[in-house]
């Protein structure tokens, strides 16, 4: 075909010939580079790129179907590990310390020996009190064989009447003096019980906190040793007052809610148990209750005072319409889905969120056998065609293409 000379550019006078086909060998390849994209485009079938609604090709991603199963109610809180019983240890009375028998940190059982204070001032007194007893039980003896003497004596008239009663008077006087021994030397043991300082509860002892040889003072508000009671453990935690009425509902129906415990990351679970009871009020100042749960600890999983993530077992769900987590999301305060139709294509479905949990999510506003996206969100609109490879589905999944 014959190119008219006007078409052509006119070469400018002075411009060599050489210079005047480089020109046009550089608008060629610009034009060339333009048209690749459309090319390629044209190539594909329907005419469009990929991921465009109504395109042939679609984005790949993966989906579930929505299913029915019980689905837990929990309540999650943050919970403090507080043991059932934990004491401090005090000496009652003054002495000093002989023998420290613990050992930082043991487990000591109820009973068992913690401290020994010298105790030789109180046993000397309690010796001379048993000494006074002895002494006085055997003037009452004297004095009760001389009653019986006299009494005798005025059956024949030989003494006075004033004699027998002087000497019944005398009798009496010394059983309330061996009364007064038997009280005193009751006191001295007592006392000298004090000296040898035993656990109260069973339990782990705390860092030491005196050594032999210090001198520990009736009253003193220093401890001798510190125990704390591990197994069982309990938590106590809060939950909001308006959740009052659904726990005391579900504690008056069933024998202890169950509670689970994970760590601070929620990734790990620590131990499970049940609700003991809840506090008697509300602190107005947060507007929660306090309850607190009781755990098995034999395996020492639980520190006092530890932080851990309680969930409070309030309710099953029966027949609950599941869906993953992953597949829920959120626009501001909705949440919603991306629904695959009968066309390849999918629908921004809104949802409604009844209970969520890790995993697995309840919701109303799908139906049965509905297929939900779970990945790949980021290339996903309204109306967007998908494909679903076999090899990327995940958990009960649509089949490969189009959901039916």
């Amino acid at each position: 075909m014959r190119v008219p000379d006007t078409a052509l550019p006119s070469r400018p006078a002075g411009v060599p010939p050489k210079r005047h086909w480089l020109a046009w060998t550089v608008v060629v390849l610009v034009c060339a580079a333009l048209s690749l994209p459309l090319l390629h485009h044209a190539r594909r079938p329907g005419g469009m790129p990929p991921g465009m609604p109504g395109g042939a090709g679609g984005i790949p991603v993966t989906v579930a179907q929505v299913h029915t199963a019980p689905m837990d109610v929990y309540l999650d809180a943050l919970g403090t590990v507080t043991p059932l019983q934990t004491i401090d240890v005090y000496s009652q009375v003054t002495g000093r310390v002989l023998a420290v028998a613990y050992r930082e940190g043991e487990l000591v059982r109820k009973g068992q020996l913690l401290v020994t204070l010298d105790a030789g001032p109180i046993q000397a007194q309690l010796d001379q009190a048993q000494g006074s007893m002895v002494r006085d039980r055997a003037l009452l003896e004297q004095a009760r064989v001389n009653l019986q003497r006299y009494q005798e004596a005025r059956q024949q008239n030989a003494i006075a009447e004033q004699t027998v009663s002087d000497q019944q008077s005398l009798v009496r006087q010394d059983e309330g003096t061996v009364q007064n021994d038997q009280g005193s030397v009751q006191y001295y043991r007592a006392e000298l019980a004090y000296y040898q300082i035993h656990a109260p509860i069973t339990g782990r002892v705390g860092l030491r906190l005196v050594d032999a040889g210090n001198t520990v003072f009736s009253g003193s508000t220093t401890a001798l040793a510190t125990l704390t009671q591990l197994d069982p453990m309990t938590v106590v935690f809060s939950v909001a007052e308006d959740h009052i009425p659904k726990i005391q509902q579900q504690l008056a129906a069933r024998a202890g809610l169950r509670v689970d415990l994970y760590d601070r990351t929620q990734t790990r679970q620590i131990a499970t148990g049940k609700l003991l009871t809840l506090d008697n009020q509300v602190d107005t100042s947060t507007g929660t209750v306090k309850l607190r749960a009781q755990f098995s600890n034999a395996q020492d999983q639980l520190f006092p005072n530890q932080f851990v993530n309680a969930r409070l077992q309030v309710d099953t769900l029966r027949d609950a319409r599941i869906v993953p987590t992953v597949a829920v999301q959120y626009n501001g305060q909705q949440a919603f889905v991306y629904r695959i139709k009968t066309d390849g294509t999918v629908a921004l479905q809104n949802i409604q969120v009844v209970n969520s949990n890790q995993d697995e999510t309840a919701v109303e506003g799908l139906e049965l056998g509905d297929s939900v996206v779970t990945g790949n969100f980021d290339r996903l609109q309204d109306g967007s065609r998908v494909m679903v490879p076999a090899a990327r589905t995940a958990g009960r999944t649509a089949p490969a293409g189009p959901a039916q």
